[in-house]
């Protein structure tokens, strides 16, 4: 199956899905779930495999062991390239993109902060971000609540060294070209926007 677009059936699922969030209404419009979700993003990840890697695509089913919210599904779809850290995702409010480090461990949170505080690189990521931010691109990821210990608290970039990991992402929502093969050409030039931001990751801060 080639990609030819995310139905705005997706969309309209999804906001039912939203107002009734039964087993029940899963299982009547699983086929609609089946042919417009899980078909249409599968073929799109199949086609983005040669540039940004195979794809997870996340389960529907919310593990609900530990949640107050006991509501059983997911109310959006969304697709994880591992080895490129991009992600989209597909809701009732439409499409958006993202990229970056969003689990992060100890060490990589060390070398995430040594290079925000280096002379060189930490310069280069604050244009970098900049650049995001003025493109539409949101910047953001878990932070602490204050400087580091082991860093000036009026340091420069004190912002960025509080970040323990580090994305940005943006909301596309529901354009025109959603439902047509050229929403796969939209999502690599979205991507696009993103990548200094992930070639700036990979560099100083890589992978575990």
């Amino acid at each position: 199956m080639s990609f030819a677009g995310i139905p705005i059936a997706a969309l309209d699922f999804y906001e039912d899905l939203e107002a009734d969030n039964t087993k029940s209404f899963w299982t009547a419009h699983k086929q609609v779930y089946d042919e417009s979700v899980k078909a249409p993003l599968e073929a799109l990840c199949t086609e983005l495999e040669k540039q940004y890697g195979p794809a997870k695509l996340f389960r529907p089913y919310r593990d609900v062991r530990f949640a107050k919210d006991k509501t059983p599904y997911k109310t959006h779809q969304g697709a994880w390239f591992g080895e490129s850290s991009m992600y989209l995702q597909v809701s009732a409010a439409g499409l958006f993109v993202a990229g970056g480090y969003w689990q992060t461990s100890s060490e990589q949170i060390g070398r995430l902060r040594r290079g925000v505080d280096d002379d060189v690189a930490g310069p280069v990521l604050e244009r970098v971000v900049a650049a995001a931010r003025r493109k539409g691109y949101e910047v953001g990821g878990e932070q602490l609540s204050r400087v580091p210990s082991g860093f000036d608290k009026e340091h420069p970039r004190a912002e960025l060294l509080r970040h323990k990991t580090l994305t940005g992402r943006r909301d596309l929502g529901c354009p025109d070209w959603l439902s047509t093969p050229k929403a796969k050409a939209e999502i690599v030039k979205a991507w696009r926007g993103l990548q200094p931001l992930v070639d700036w990751l990979d560099t100083h801060v890589g992978r575990d």
